[in-house]
């Protein structure tokens, strides 16, 4: 078999007890109840760089899920990405323990003023030596409006209008306060930096307004490399601008590459290489000795996985209160009954009459890839094969399956060259865009000053 361009992969974690296999935490082999333990996040990322990744790209929430029943009580009860800590936090300390594995992580723009982010953002590439990632996101929680003083969550449109603007005013701050050579560190004349070379932004925009100078000195990378998450007309036509890397939503190959195609015409229209946009889309692999074995497994994980934290999560991923639908219902009762368009669409993913109506949201919700290590990078190749750039590989017991995916599919990717076998030297966005250098292409609008 011929060798491939190598795939990008990131881990994808979340600071808290279970972030989507809901009940799985109390499995014997997991170590999720370590998430407040340092060491726990040490092992991990150690595994990761044995194994080739990328990154560990941290998912975050501000707000706990309280879509289900009008309550969070669910998600508590569940431990459903509640509590979270920062991940922010865990970087230096997880970059001080590996050598080359990025840390990605993820703020929403509402959280913090650009002021004070980018000096966060700018001490986390120093300490990490430009290997951090920021996750656009605009958030999708009422409750995290509702805690950030915007009595509620914006609409959608206002967050990417608030999301531009800020973003904006980070640019300024990163790129255009400090001049490359600014900083002399002249240890006879005992002068660190030189005035005229450090200056104000005066950034003024429709959210923010942003003076300067930006309190850190240049970092490694200067901006931290972009990923975005949002597939939207309007988030794909942000991630044209300015992502440099997607994390879509789209599990199989067939439904991402139409998503892929847009993306990549968006940055075109944004003056960009459609190839600064790295793709990633979610997967979830069951892993065994024999294909009858995962299945076996898969289904044996699928069985101990609770109905409610299920319903409670994907009551919030489709935008309905499931809890309206009693969970021991069969399906065949709800067919042909007045229900709504998600339900409907619920119902058409179901081959059987006699699953429960919890039983089809617990499968729905947990759609995984199952097999043998070299079918797993069978499905590897078929993503790559729609045009995408790299896999956010989830959890489903941690760390079992990313030891699991390490050990044994990890081999076979690199043998079919999809995975690499040893870090390129350099920063994060150098390791993602081998041809470029630790910065920003020139034609990424970031480089542009705003009085430009």
């Amino acid at each position: 078999m011929p060798d491939r361009p190598r795939m990008l992969f990131n881990a994808f974690h979340m600071a808290a007890v279970s972030h989507h296999a809901q009940g799985l935490w109390a499995e014997p082999d997991s170590r999720q109840l370590e998430y407040t333990d340092l060491g726990m996040w040490i092992d991990l990322a150690k595994l990761l760089e044995r194994g080739g990744f990328d990154t560990l790209f941290f998912a975050d929430v501000l707000a706990p899920y309280e879509e289900y029943g009008g309550s969070r009580d669910a998600a508590v009860y569940e431990g459903m990405q509640f509590p979270t800590c920062d991940p922010s936090l865990l970087i230096p300390a997880l970059a001080h323990a590996t050598e080359h594995l990025g840390f990605t992580f993820t703020q929403n723009i509402l959280q913090e003023h650009p002021y004070p982010f980018a000096r966060k953002m700018s001490t986390l590439d120093h300490l990490t030596k430009g290997r951090v990632a920021w996750n656009i996101v605009t958030t999708f929680l009422p409750g995290a409006g509702r805690n950030l003083g915007f009595g509620g969550l914006p609409e959608h449109d206002e967050r990417y209008a608030r999301a531009e603007d800020f973003v904006r005013a980070a640019y300024a701050l990163w790129e255009h306060s400090w001049d490359d050579d600014a900083v002399v560190r002249d240890r006879e004349r005992r002068q660190f930096a030189d005035p005229a070379k450090v200056r104000e932004v005066g950034y003024r925009g429709p959210y923010y307004t942003v003076f300067g100078p930006h309190l850190s000195e240049p970092s490694p990378q200067r901006t931290p490399l972009l990923f975005q998450a949002g597939v939207s007309a309007t988030g794909r036509a942000f991630a044209g601008r300015h992502a440099e890397a997607l994390f879509i939503n789209a599990t199989e190959p067939e439904a991402a590459a139409p998503i892929v195609a847009d993306v990549r015409a968006a940055a075109v229209a944004a003056g960009r290489d459609p190839r600064q946009v790295r793709v990633f889309v979610p997967q979830v692999f069951i892993i065994g000795s024999t294909e009858e074995e995962a299945r076996r497994l898969d289904a044996e994980l699928l069985e101990r996985q609770t109905v409610e934290g299920n319903l409670a999560r994907m009551s919030v991923f489709l935008g309905e209160d499931l809890s309206k639908y009693d969970p021991g219902r069969p399906v065949g009762e709800l067919r042909g009954r007045p229900v709504t368009d998600v339900v409907r669409k619920l119902l058409a993913f179901s081959p059987r009459d006699d699953w429960t109506f919890g039983e089809l949201v617990r499968r729905y919700g947990n759609q995984r890839s199952v097999g043998t290590p070299s079918q797993i990078a069978d499905r590897v190749e078929a993503c790559q094969d729609a045009d995408v750039d790299g896999i956010n590989l989830g959890y489903v017991v941690s760390p079992t399956s990313f030891e699991d995916f390490v050990d044994h599919v990890t081999p076979v990717l690199r043998s079919r060259g999809l995975m690499q076998q040893e870090y390129r030297a350099g920063t994060l966005r150098e390791k993602f865009f081998p041809d470029g250098g630790p910065r920003l292409p020139a034609g990424h609008s970031a480089r542009v000053r705003p009085s430009d």
